[in-house]
């Protein structure tokens, strides 16, 4: 019973990464009938790079939570590398064009810090994740791939945050400019807060 309470929450991130991956197919194939996109095609920069940055941050979304799957010996699976490379490089070309459009968007220039910081954070945490690798620092790799996935994430919290706000009421525009950052700083708090909350704790000093 509680081996499924301390599942419960990797379950949920898996189950919500799978939806909002399926359902932001819909900036790939505007075509079919529902799946037309939402006012970010508004973006100047939508046309070539919102359906790359859509199909990376797609991969990166559900690719993530399998990265940090695990043998009962504390090793990874098999299958790690290659699907940590495929996440990388999905989370190199989502940073990129995601940050193309954070220039390119309408909601003023504090959604433009927003989106666009976010963009260089998770370049950034992608970078020190393969940097440690390559390094064969491990320890220090998982940590960089914990706030990637936390900035990954963010594509699941602004869906949520979107129609939240508008059940709440709130303006559009002014929900929209405050989501550009709470889909994200929080994330990363909470990672940071989990190492925290797993290193060890330092000996007592004893006196002299």
């Amino acid at each position: 019973m509680f081996a499924i309470v301390r599942r419960a929450p990797y379950a949920l991130m898996l189950l919500l990464a799978l939806f909002v991956g399926l359902i932001s197919l819909r900036y790939l194939f505007p075509q079919i009938p529902g799946f037309q996109a939402d006012n970010v095609v508004a973006n100047r920069f939508a046309a070539p790079f919102l359906p790359i940055h859509a199909g990376a941050a797609v991969a990166a979304l559900v690719l993530g939570p399998f990265q940090f799957w695990g043998r009962k010996d504390g090793r990874r699976a098999v299958w790690h590398p290659l699907s940590g490379a495929l996440y990388m490089l999905a989370c190199f070309v989502g940073g990129a064009t995601g940050l193309v459009l954070a220039l390119g968007t309408t909601s003023g220039p504090i959604a433009l810090m927003g989106f666009g910081l976010l963009a260089v954070a998770w370049l950034y945490a992608n970078g020190k994740g393969l940097a440690a690798v390559l390094g064969r620092r491990y320890a220090e790799h998982r940590r960089w791939m914990i706030r990637s996935y936390a900035l990954t994430f963010a594509a699941v919290m602004l869906r949520l945050y979107l129609p939240l706000s508008g059940v709440l009421g709130l303006d559009f525009t002014t929900a929209y400019v405050a989501i550009s950052w709470l889909c994200w700083v929080p994330n990363l708090i909470v990672a940071e807060l989990l190492f925290v909350r797993a290193r060890p704790h330092a000996p007592a000093l004893q006196p002299a």
